[in-house]
């Protein structure tokens, strides 16, 4: 069996290690563009020795931004400054990747250091926001308008521009963002999707919109690049989203060409009492990896380096996604191998630290 350090190769990409960077919002942008903080923030992973790092969700149009400081790729004006990121995470060592995202009824919001409520255009938002059904997330939320066919259809190619934008950018790895309640996981879960149409209802109409992105992005993205998706295995409530339909999912999307499933779990609805623990998402890693037969990652809640180990070397996932250590600790994979008894991977500029 695999385990921590070991190599993973994805069509014709092999990553050094089974450590990936987590997509985490830096809240950080303006009008979507990449700035020396995101240079820092990325480049700083790769030589941390991290195999794969991830963008924060960068978001495909402008009103699918989460916050008005949100990462974007909806304009060709923004491949020069991911360009130059992207330069600087491959001459480390590490994978450069780029996770595409919609927010649907969760946008125009304030970042969470100004509350993280709903903001108007009074505050640099916008109105209106748009989902699969013309439900508010909240009480405090506004209500999204439901979006027509035609504008399905101008979404799945807003994804399309955004993949051929992240390839002109140098990336190598795109992950379509499906989770945590954004407009795709909005339109998978019967919670929010109420839609009587042919992508509303039945499980085969509420996968349709995440199917045909992933089509569309395939096709304009090289074969031999991984294309990931992440999901939420559940929605931690009765009759919505859960992880036998995400296992009939992962089924179908390896069908259309997705090499990993990115295993998180929750944010279709507020106040969900979710069992956090260590490792709590992991079961879903290893049932989809198992059921669907398909590559998965698995994260939230990895802390220490014999826990990840344990993961990849037990066949639970094939890759590792850290957030919460990586933002304390982006040298945390080095330590990890000195830990794991591995090979030192210090950057030569660091060794003295451990003469």
């Amino acid at each position: 069996m695999a385990h921590l350090f070991d190599a993973f190769r994805i069509r014709e990409v092999t990553f050094r290690n089974r450590i990936a960077v987590s997509p985490m919002c830096q809240y950080s942008s303006t009008d979507g563009y990449a700035n020396d903080w995101h240079l820092v923030h990325l480049a700083s992973r790769a030589v941390g020795g991290a195999g794969l790092v991830l963008t924060e969700a960068a978001a495909v149009e402008p009103r699918g931004r989460i916050s008005p400081q949100d990462l974007g790729i909806w304009s060709d004006a923004h491949i020069e400054t991911l360009a130059k990121i992207v330069s600087l995470i491959h001459n480390f060592g590490a994978v450069a990747g780029i996770q595409l995202a919609h927010a649907g009824r969760k946008a125009s919001t304030a970042k969470p250091s100004k509350g993280g409520k709903a903001v108007d255009e009074s505050q640099e938002g916008w109105r209106p926001v748009v989902s699969s059904s013309a439900i508010a997330f909240s009480k405090e939320s506004p209500v999204p308008q439901a979006l027509s066919i035609a504008e399905i259809q101008q979404i799945i190619q807003a994804f399309v521009q955004a993949t051929k934008r992240s390839l002109q950018a140098g990336f190598k790895v795109v992950e379509i963002h499906a989770a945590h309640g954004y407009l795709l996981h909005q339109f998978l879960s019967p919670l929010s999707n109420h839609r009587q149409d042919d992508y509303g209802g039945s499980f085969e109409n509420r996968i349709r919109l995440l199917k045909e992105v992933v089509e569309g992005v395939r096709q304009v993205w090289p074969q031999t690049y991984p294309l990931l998706v992440r999901i939420s295995a559940t929605d931690w409530v009765d009759k919505g989203w859960d992880v036998e339909q995400s296992i009939a999912l992962s089924q179908e999307l390896k069908l259309l060409g997705v090499d990993l499933i990115d295993c998180s779990s929750g944010g279709i609805i507020p106040g969900i009492n979710i069992p956090v623990k260590l490792g709590y998402q992991t079961q879903f890693a290893e049932r989809i990896r198992h059921e669907a037969n398909i590559s998965t990652g698995a994260v939230g809640l990895i802390i220490s380096p014999e826990q990840a180990d344990q993961i990849i070397h037990t066949g639970v996932a094939d890759l590792v996604l850290l957030g919460r250590e990586l933002l304390r600790n982006p040298y945390w994979p080095h330590l990890a191998a000195q830990q794991l008894g591995q090979d030192k991977l210090w950057p030569i500029q660091y060794e003295r630290a451990w003469l």
